[in-house]
């Protein structure tokens, strides 16, 4: 794994898509374990966990790491809208003693592995949190502190989105996720769900996705032209439709794709796309 990649820099540049949300109170690592798909008690204090929370129907309504800072404050890190999701969670909060607030901190990125930050542990260095990003396609280091990094190049934000493409993390801003389930999204690369804790919105469709073996579409990385849009269908040999793209950066796209035969030709409009390993090592 390169620590620095040929694009990369070793200062923190501001990650502004980035937004963080803090749930707090007495009541706030209970909340965030009855409303998101992964399970919160696992994490002691400064281990984090990708994460994300869906609709009833199990359809994903964003993504995210979650941090635990304490046994009464978490951190939501997500590209999604961030007044929107915080918006949407407080219509749940009824009587418990949570409070849903911008955190008041500024995710930066540096493109090397953090000096103390490891796997799902993160560490503080400062007045600042990091959390190791790496993966198997070069090293990354996201930094959460009260000042923001310096103004990113265009180089340096799309070489950090493209490192999400290349790991399969679908999770970008602006990006639509609402069509799809954990499943389809090929979460299961990231332990970004659970199958096992107690209920959680969607939690019923997950489940018996998993444990009757329905999952029959998933995660692809693909090359794709320059004119790719998020929606296009994508279609099989015959001119049938079979998948749909996700998210585009570049010349580079994550769609979902039939899961068999993992070989199958995709074209995209009038000619063949092709199909592009996904990088390992973002399991937290």
């Amino acid at each position: 794994m390169s620590d620095n990649p040929q694009y990369g820099a070793s200062r923190p540049f501001a990650l502004h898509a980035l937004r963080v949300l803090q749930l707090s109170g007495r009541d706030a690592l209970a909340f965030a374990q009855a409303q998101f798909m992964n399970d919160v008690t696992s994490l002691a204090d400064g281990d984090w966990q990708w994460s994300g929370w869906l609709d009833p129907k199990g359809r994903v309504q964003a993504l995210f790491a979650l941090l635990r800072i304490d046994a009464e404050t978490a951190w939501v890190v997500t590209a999604a809208d961030a007044e929107t999701l915080a918006a949407s969670l407080r219509r749940f909060v009824f009587r418990s003693k949570v409070k849903i607030e911008d955190a008041s901190v500024h995710a930066s990125g540096v493109f090397m592995s953090p000096q103390s930050a490891t796997g799902g542990r993160s560490a503080r260095t400062g007045d600042a949190i990091e959390l190791d990003l790496s993966g198997d396609a070069g090293g990354r280091t996201l930094v959460l502190a009260p000042s923001p990094g310096a103004a990113p190049t265009i180089d340096e934000e799309a070489a950090w989105w493209h490192l999400d493409i290349a790991h399969g993390w679908p999770g970008l801003p602006g990006t639509a996720l609402d069509h799809w389930t954990p499943q389809q999204l090929s979460l299961q690369r990231f332990d970004a769900f659970s199958v096992k804790k107690g209920c959680y919105p969607g939690q019923e469709i997950v489940a018996r996705t998993h444990f009757l073996g329905r999952a029959k579409r998933g995660l692809a990385r693909l090359r794709v032209g320059g004119d790719a849009s998020a929606g296009d269908a994508l279609t099989d040999a015959e001119g049938r439709d079979v998948g749909q793209v996700v998210v585009v950066r570049s010349d580079e796209a994550l769609a979902v794709v039939p899961l068999e035969p993992a070989d199958a030709v995709l074209r995209l409009r009038d000619g063949a796309v092709e199909r592009l390993a996904l990088a390992d090592g973002l399991k937290r």
